[in-house]
């Protein structure tokens, strides 16, 4: 997607030219790209977001040797086509190694602006050594890498006065020993706000641990991992626990099919797997994966205790209730994969296989749970299966459940001209059909209750104007959170941007056509969203600036209207680095409601909403110390003007202002 690869150069350049160091790319500065993934920030599109950030954050900071880069490696990044990255692969094996940047303009199908986007990720050094490094070497020249994070607030919820069991102070360190890209080792502890730190059930000091060890390249062994990992499988309808691409990301991606592990080396405490996997290689071209993982999950028991009525995710533990639901059932689950590529042709089995210490018994009362996951064993099979050459991409991948139910989503890209390029995407996901792994392209969050097409184009007419669109039509044939029978939704995007050497503009609007229950929930309603965004950008080498409009507009039997206007700015001045904004919202009520990135701690996702009228200001700082050791702050207060309290129950603050300062240290030894 051309508009994505110029706000991620525009992201890119900002950043390298402002605060490059040894380290490379800051990897905080990665969260700005994502706004350009998620076309309004939804609530079911956050985690996907976060772990977007968290992968991209972590290559950023890394800076892998592209040389020595795998498929796999590769099809990481999102703004590289399944083409794109056969084409690298193909370079650097013809050539053996790429000794410098400007070689990239020998790979026709790259274009300038991802040209310029791959040093942000990668550098190039002479290939690793075929042969896997001695445990002396892993020891003498790993890199050592600590973090740590907390943030301090200037306010006190009613939780923190009665309720939470814990302190208002969230913080978390983050440990990090890399060899190279053959060997990384991770510790991470988190501590929520309000919840206990050497107390209670957390004896041992923070509520949240995560370890791994994770170890490529070794002969046939192209991966493994031990301890806290994720995965994605085909196109993510049996396994995926780690992010998927958002409609407008899907342009660029169209034809990826990856089989990927990686550690789970971020604080959330959700859907990670905890036990081992690993791929070999058997025959060139010929992969099997293996997975194993065993963990403790939070969940609602029923009044007996005897089965799971709902899964937790959130993992906050501040309340005696919250801590009762603290890892009270157990998770396991294995599985494998085989996947064959060939002259352009892959094709992969998977199968998955998953046991509840308790059986799960969901709320059938409630319509929209009425196919919900029941008991305790599940199982799942699929094929994925796919053809890529220059400018043909077919994909896909089709699956079933323990109940026979079906799954299948597929994928066509063609490049028409060399400015133009369509896809379609179809899917079907029957309303009965679950896979609690599962992730992949939907209108909603679920593989689940899904049927619909997807058609969208890139065009690209000059080198300074982009445009891109897309329209995508879902049909669920049952119920649904808010609807009470089968409805339909319809979603138009169409974004376009203009560029020269200093400015861009930036302009993108979408309408999303929604049904939802009446207020008697007797029948369907239509709902309507407009959401459109406006931005002008500058960039030179020390100060990057970007005026912003956001607007929304959403219509069911009321109208609600809600704009916001923010301003940004970013300063270098040597090892200091300085980011403010300013922004004014003024919305009708929550549904008008505006998200915008602001940029935070490393490691640390920030991507909020705002609604009612109010003003938002922050001020981010970074302070190169050393060459091995840095410190990053913030402060950031949210004022609003039409309300005396913010949030509700626990979280409620007696006032109409909210003010946070974080600070982080990093050293790197």
């Amino acid at each position: 997607m051309k508009r994505l690869l110029t706000l991620l150069v525009w992201v890119c350049c900002t950043v390298t030219g402002a605060a490059q160091d040894s380290i490379g790319v800051p990897a905080d500065a990665w969260q700005e790209m994502l706004d350009a993934y998620y076309s309004d920030g939804e609530e079911e599109e956050t985690v996907n977001r976060e772990q977007l950030y968290e992968l991209l954050g972590d290559l950023a900071s890394q800076h892998p040797n592209l040389n020595s880069a795998t498929r796999e490696e590769l099809e990481q990044l999102p703004f590289l086509s399944e083409a794109q990255v056969a084409d690298i692969l193909e370079y650097i094996y013809k050539y053996k190694v790429m000794r410098s940047w400007g070689e990239l303009i020998l790979i026709p199908s790259l274009e300038e602006t991802q040209r310029k986007l791959l040093p942000c990720f990668f550098v190039l050094e002479p290939k690793e050594q075929p042969l896997f490094p001695s445990l002396k070497n892993i020891l003498r020249y790993g890199k050592h890498d600590l973090t740590l994070t907390g943030r301090i607030p200037f306010y006190r919820r009613k939780g923190d006065r009665k309720g939470y069991q814990g302190y208002p102070y969230r913080h978390s360190f983050r440990y990090t020993f890399q060899y190279g890209q053959r060997v990384k080792l991770g510790l991470i502890g988190a501590q929520d706000a309000g919840e206990q730190f050497f107390s209670g059930r957390n004896q041992k000091g923070y509520d949240y641990y995560s370890f791994y060890l994770y170890i490529s390249k070794l002969g046939r062994l192209k991966s493994a991992v031990v301890g806290r990992y994720r995965m994605h499988l085909g196109m993510g309808l049996v396994m995926n626990n780690d992010f998927s691409l958002g409609k407008l990301a899907m342009l660029q991606s169209v034809g990826r099919s990856t089989n990927s592990i990686r550690p789970h080396s971020s604080r959330m405490e959700s859907t990670y797997l905890q036990g081992g996997a690993a791929t070999l290689t058997l025959l060139r071209g010929l992969d099997v994966t293996a997975f194993v993982s065993s963990r403790k999950i939070d969940a609602t028991l029923d009044s007996a205790g005897q089965t799971i009525t709902t899964l937790l995710t959130s993992g906050y533990h501040r309340t005696e209730s919250e801590i009762r639901r603290k890892h009270n059932a157990t998770e396991t689950l294995g599985g494998a994969n085989v996947h064959f590529r060939s002259n352009g042709f892959h094709v992969g089995v998977t199968a998955v296989a998953t046991h509840y210490s308790l059986p799960l018994q969901p709320n059938t009362k409630q319509l929209f749970r009425r196919y919900y996951p029941s008991g305790s064993n599940f199982w799942n099979v699929s094929t994925d299966y796919g053809y890529n050459s220059r400018r043909l991409n077919i994909s896909g991948e089709t699956a079933i459940d323990q109940g026979h139910a079906l799954a299948t989503i597929n994928s066509i890209g063609y490049e028409l001209t060399s400015s133009l390029t369509l896809m379609a995407l179809q899917r079907f996901y029957s309303y009965r059909y679950n896979a609690l792994r599962g992730n992949s392209f939907s209108d909603g969050s679920t593989v689940r209750n899904e049927s619909g097409l997807y058609i969208g184009a890139q065009w690209q007419p000059t080198r300074q104007f982009q445009l891109m669109a897309y329209t995508d039509y879902a049909y669920s044939p049952w119920a649904k959170y808010q609807i009470s029978q089968a409805s339909h939704s319809w979603d138009h995007l169409v974004g376009i941007t203009w560029k020269s050497s200093a400015w861009q503009i930036l302009a993108r609007y979408r309408l999303r056509l929604r049904q939802r229950d009446n207020a008697e929930k007797t029948a369907l309603e239509p709902r309507t969203e407009h959401r459109a965004r406006l931005s002008l950008g500058y960039e030179s080498q020390r100060m990057t600036l970007r005026s912003q409009a956001d607007w929304a507009q959403t219509t069911q039997r009321l109208r609600s209207r809600g704009y916001m206007l923010s301003q940004h700015a970013g300063l270098t001045m040597g090892r200091v680095s300085l980011n403010g904004m300013f922004g004014y919202f003024h919305t009708d009520d929550y549904d008008s409601r505006i998200y915008l990135y602001e940029r935070n701690m490393q490691h640390e996702f920030y991507f909020p909403m705002y609604y009612g009228e109010g003003i938002r200001y922050s001020l981010w700082a970074r302070l190169e110390l050393s060459k091995r050791l840095w410190i990053t702050m913030k402060i950031g207060t949210t004022n609003y003007f039409d309300r005396d309290h913010i949030g509700s129950s626990y979280q409620q603050i007696n006032q109409s202002s909210q003010t946070d300062a974080d600070l982080q240290l990093r050293f790197r030894f």
